[in-house]
């Protein structure tokens, strides 16, 4: 049986990838720090995977162990005769799994190992190979280095599951448990692969990735961000409930129409599965099962309001190729206005707006000069609002 390196055994590592490698036929060696984790691995051997939506399905993954990240020898080791591997730990931890990725490499290298090892990057960061490249090369000589650049492919991918959290009861009875929407499409970049594509079940290798990491920003998170803002303005607690909202929906689909006629411009989608896009994932954002909050989905409204992100990001895109960008800016006023009291950056954003201004705000949170258009156009906004 071929081995998988997992690094990071949260909701992406269990609840998308440990599936996938599972399907595949392949033995998953997860690479965690939780202790608990671990141990509950190792212990049990599989976990549950729970779908949930119009159907209800469960799926027991099975052939898994757990090695601590923090070991890093017995790391290097499992990478030595690993056929695959990937990442799921998130952005601020990326760089901390280096080390071990690094010292895996040197044992494949010193070894003799002319099988090549990809590395499929499930982080939300564009530039994710050529940056966790960087972060691995600081560990390795010139002859090491060589090695890397003709056996290791460092593979991006966009990742669109929506794994909502586990209740604290479930959770209690199983800290493995993990519950899914039924979406399992993988994205990856074809051209970061060195040597043979691995046969993967859903993982989908394209030519131009870029296209859809941007459509990931521009149309998946913008539409989810909008829903949990508007929805929150609204009164509604859930995403679903949002989406239920005719007016909501509405407006919601007005700037995704707009964002998703920008994106036809510049990557060649074709206005049929744009639609078809936008409408299967406002069939997956009304998913009830899912429990998802516009808490949780509108949290740190202040990253979401930066110059590459999903509503500053894409409001610039349109007025690039000459689209207006006022529906959009009917989600950057929701997200303005966004108090959750129990959101450090919301009420962070309430204070500046308060003390500094809006127009301060624009400048310091979406970093658009004050003579920018966009920022004209929201300022305005903000005030004809008020």
């Amino acid at each position: 049986m071929k081995k998988a390196i997992q690094f990071g055994a949260g909701n992406i590592g269990r609840g998308f990838l440990g599936q996938l490698f599972n399907r595949s036929g392949y033995e998953t060696v997860f690479i965690e720090v939780n202790e608990k984790v671990i141990s509950a691995i190792n212990e049990k051997k599989c976990y549950t995977l729970k779908i949930v939506g119009e159907k209800n399905l469960e799926f027991v993954i099975d052939n898994i162990r757990a090695v601590n990240a923090l070991n890093v020898e017995n790391v290097a080791g499992e990478i030595r005769d690993a056929y695959i591997m990937a990442t799921a730990v998130g952005v601020n931890i990326l760089e901390k799994t280096a080390p071990a990725i690094a010292a895996g490499i040197k044992k494949r290298h010193e070894s003799g190992v002319r099988q090549p090892l990809n590395i499929i990057i499930c982080e939300n960061l564009l530039n994710a190979g050529k940056i966790l490249k960087g972060y691995i090369g600081r560990y390795m000589n010139e002859s090491q280095l060589k090695y890397m650049e003709t056996s290791v492919g460092f593979v991006e991918a966009v990742v669109s599951r929506m794994i909502p959290v586990v209740p604290d009861n479930i959770r209690e009875k199983d800290p493995l448990v993990v519950m899914v929407e039924e979406y399992g499409i993988l994205p990856v970049s074809k051209k970061g692969f060195v040597g043979h594509i691995p046969e993967i079940t859903g993982v989908i290798p394209y030519d131009n990735l870029e296209a859809y990491e941007v459509r990931k920003i521009f149309i998946h998170n913008l539409g989810h961000s909008s829903f949990a803002y508007l929805g929150y303005g609204s009164g509604c607690s859930y995403i679903w409930e949002a989406v239920d909202n005719p007016e909501i929906k509405q407006a919601v689909n007005t700037i995704l129409n707009d964002s998703g006629r920008a994106l036809i411009k510049k990557h060649g989608f074709t206005p049929e599965d744009m639609k078809e896009h936008v409408d299967d994932l406002l069939k997956r954002f009304s998913n009830k099962s899912l429990g998802d909050t516009v808490y949780r989905v509108g949290r740190e409204p202040i990253r979401k309001l930066g110059y590459s992100d999903r509503f500053i990001g894409s409001a610039r895109l349109c007025m690039q190729y000459g689209i207006s960008p006022k529906n959009i800016i009917n989600g950057v006023l929701a997200c303005l206005k966004y108090d959750y009291p129990q959101d450090n950056q919301a009420l962070e954003l309430q204070e500046m707006i308060k003390s500094k201004g809006i127009a301060y705000t624009i400048e310091s949170v979406c970093k658009l000069n004050p003579s920018d258009e966009l920022s004209e156009m929201i300022i305005k906004e903000w005030e004809r609002m008020r």
